[in-house]
């Protein structure tokens, strides 16, 4: 399963956690539970992750809130800083990869 292009976008489509990174960051990877959620899967399922940020600067604020949400499951992972998203206001997008093994 695959889910692309996530932000910080809360359920009012407004942007969470305006110039925070780190908030930034934990609600791209709650959003990206929730989707992982309504598909079947969990955090556990996901085998990689990549996150675009537009200041690599905040490379360890990102890779905390990362930590927290991935801590045990280790999945491979990637940091590019890219010029900018759709909105300015945001700073962080992050796509994952999780596999939901088959029942036996």
């Amino acid at each position: 399963m695959h889910v692309s292009g996530t932000t910080a976008t809360g359920a009012n489509g407004e942007i969470v956690g305006l110039g925070d990174v780190y908030a930034q960051t934990s609600q791209s990877l709650r959003n990206i539970e929730s989707a992982l959620q309504k598909a079947g899967a969990k955090l556990s399922d996901v085998v990689r992750t990549r996150m675009f940020v537009t200041n690599i600067a905040d490379w360890e604020k990102v890779g905390r809130a990362h930590g927290e949400f991935f801590g045990t499951i280790r999945p491979a992972c990637s940091m590019v800083q890219v010029s900018g998203f759709v909105s300015p206001e945001m700073l962080v997008e992050i796509e994952a990869v999780a596999v939901i093994a088959g029942e036996e």
